[in-house]
């Protein structure tokens, strides 16, 4: 098994017109994440958009006990994927995130799932060639919308200042 390399955010002001932070990992598509058809099963691609948001709570300092002890958790209202293109066993893929939009109770999270070009990978350059965005190939695309909700009840609670300032101006 190799090790992937460190998740990390990063200061985006190009991706949309509001300057945000956008956080990455990269993953390698799995024999088990194989379907019938060959390529990756569509529902790994969600479960990539969860893991994803995941990961960017944790690097921000925020994973489920820190959420237990607020007494509240982002949960899942809307998940929208459109897919583009398929992932094949070995793709580097690369998983980037970020807030996009903030509400009193809700927020809404935007994934773009990556291939990673390179040389031979299973985007058939030839070998030698320079890996590089350039050779990049966005696979999907998700918009989820995610309520914060009491661990108590499962009522919508509204985000504590403190949590939405760590997302939008983590500290690196």
């Amino acid at each position: 098994m190799s090790l992937e390399p460190e998740p990390r955010l990063v200061y985006a002001s190009l991706v949309s017109a509001t300057p945000h932070f956008v956080f990455s990992m990269e993953i390698h598509a799995q024999t088990e994440e194989i379907d019938d058809l060959n390529h990756v099963s569509n529902l790994v691609y969600l479960r990539w958009v969860q893991d994803v948001a995941t990961a960017h709570s944790r690097a921000i300092g925020y994973d489920i006990e820190d959420y237990r002890r607020l007494g509240a958790i982002f949960v899942v209202r809307r998940h929208e994927i459109d897919y583009l293109r398929s992932a094949m066993l070995g793709d580097r893929i690369m998983l980037r995130t970020w807030l996009e939009t903030w509400k009193a109770v809700s927020s809404v999270r935007v994934t773009s799932i990556v291939r990673v070009g390179g040389p031979g990978d299973a985007l058939g350059e030839a070998p030698g060639e320079a890996p590089g965005a350039a050779n990049d190939i966005e696979l999907a695309r998700a918009r989820t919308t995610w309520a914060f909700v009491s661990t108590d009840n499962g009522r919508p609670v509204r985000i504590p200042t403190e949590l939405r300032d760590r997302f939008l101006h983590p500290v690196l």
